[in-house]
């Protein structure tokens, strides 16, 4: 015999849309705050690629992180430059992290 099931409701796939976001916030925070991990230049890599979208999108934590992250580790002007940007956008936004990073750069 068949059961048929409801088909899933709207609200269900909309919680499914933000979890991504917060679920690659937390990896990318736990990679780069593990003490083993956090060292290692790939690692580094993997944690801002998972940080920039949603710094793009404008969650402040990902900003300030990202923007650390860039200003301490890239060896290029222009990567330092967009992370400066991103912990003043972050600074704006009240991230004490992030004003304490510009005190220190801008110093």
């Amino acid at each position: 015999m068949k059961f048929r099931t409801p088909p899933p409701s709207s609200s269900a796939k909309s919680s499914t849309v933000a979890s991504p976001k917060r679920f690659s916030m937390r990896v990318a925070e736990w990679l780069l705050d593990s003490p083993r991990l956090g060292e290692n230049s790939n690692v580094k890599h993997i944690a801002g690629r998972l940080l920039k979208q949603p710094a793009r999108e404008g969650v402040v934590a990902a900003q300030s992180r990202l923007g650390q992250l860039m200003c301490r580790e890239c060896g290029n002007a222009r990567d330092r430059r967009i992370g400066q940007d991103l912990l003043r956008q972050a600074a704006r936004a009240g991230d004490l992290r992030a004003q304490q990073e510009l005190g220190l750069i801008e110093d």
